[in-house]
């Protein structure tokens, strides 16, 4: 009976044991089927679709903007990433690619605006979905969470002061000096623009009225050659494209005008090698990218994110730079 009495005390106290160790089972599966939320409405578990959304797809400065994205999203790891951009400089095509975005479940746009207002209305609706706004190389009239650009006013006026410096150098005193740009609303090109023009303001050079391509180089060229033809000493391109269409365009001439320029390409750093350009603003596209994704990941997850506006840096690439 003793016996009898023990294998039934053992027996309920193996029960009691087994039935444990299954409600044990059953709260971690709970736990790990239930992930943990971040402040930005996100599970730890999922990822973060982030757009990059550029004017075009035509400029190296573009590749290289992506490429610094890509390098941020492989550090943080938990970001769905993607690049869409029209194929030449169109506000509708940029629309199309911002509700794209936005339809594919954008949690985040690093956006390069081609205009400051056109894409308002799109860029409210995104807004209105729940998607981070930030602005890299060029930013619309709508608020976002950072722009980080660089500074293009205070650039566009260190061209201007390259360029006098070289007219100097080769005793011109005097000329007509034109500038090919993208268009008249990209605020980008146009700040560069302007502080280009305020270097030569109160100088003996003319500045002539600015001719627009759209950044595409063949049409630059084209411009830059009926530049060269009215006797322009000096051309300045505002972007990648009109940069490469005033190095051709002086190339075929063969005449000795200065040519400054914007964006750094391989294009564009073997025509200062050649001696066709006198020197490049170069950005920091990559940086734009990177500190971009850096940007909207943190806005998304609820943190600081510092500045509105970030100063990405340039420099100037002269002959002296290009090995």
């Amino acid at each position: 009976m003793k016996l009898l009495k023990s294998k039934l005390f053992a027996l309920l106290l193996c029960l009691v044991l087994l039935a444990s160790f299954a409600a044990g089972c059953g709260n971690k599966e709970v736990q790990e089927s239930t992930p943990t939320q971040t402040n930005g409405g996100k599970a730890d578990s999922q990822s973060y679709k982030v757009y990059l959304i550029t004017m075009d797809q035509m400029d190296q400065h573009w590749v290289n903007v992506d490429k610094g994205c890509r390098q941020a999203v492989a550090e943080l790891g938990n970001i769905d990433y993607k690049w869409l951009a029209p194929d030449v400089k169109d506000d509708a095509k940029q629309i199309e690619c911002i509700n794209n975005a936005v339809a594919g479940g954008a949690d985040a746009i690093l956006l390069a605006a081609n205009g400051p207002v056109a894409v308002q209305s799109a860029l409210e609706e995104a807004q209105a979905a729940g998607v981070k706004i930030v602005y890299v190389d060029s930013p619309a009239d709508f608020p976002a969470v950072q722009t980080l650009a660089t500074d293009n006013k205070a650039a566009g006026n260190t061209a201007g002061g390259e360029m006098l410096k070289a007219l100097e150098a080769a005793s011109i005193k005097e000329g007509k000096i034109g500038v090919i740009s993208v268009n008249a609303a990209t605020a980008s090109t146009v700040a560069r623009e302007e502080g280009f023009r305020e270097a030569l303001k109160g100088s003996s050079f003319e500045v002539l009225e600015t001719q627009y391509c759209d950044g595409d180089a063949a049409k630059s060229k084209d411009a830059a050659a009926n530049f060269i033809t009215q006797g322009c000493v000096g051309l300045f391109g505002a972007n990648e494209g009109s940069t490469v269409g005033i190095g051709n365009a002086i190339k075929e001439a063969g005449k000795n005008v200065i040519g400054v320029g914007f964006d750094k390409s391989d294009a564009i750093l073997n025509l200062i090698k050649e001696g066709y350009l006198l020197c490049t603003m170069a950005q920091n596209p990559e940086v734009m990218g990177y500190e971009g994704v850096k940007t909207a990941a943190k806005a998304l997850n609820g943190e600081e994110t510092g500045p509105e506006f970030i100063d990405t840096g340039v420099s100037v690439i002269t002959k002296d730079d290009v090995k």
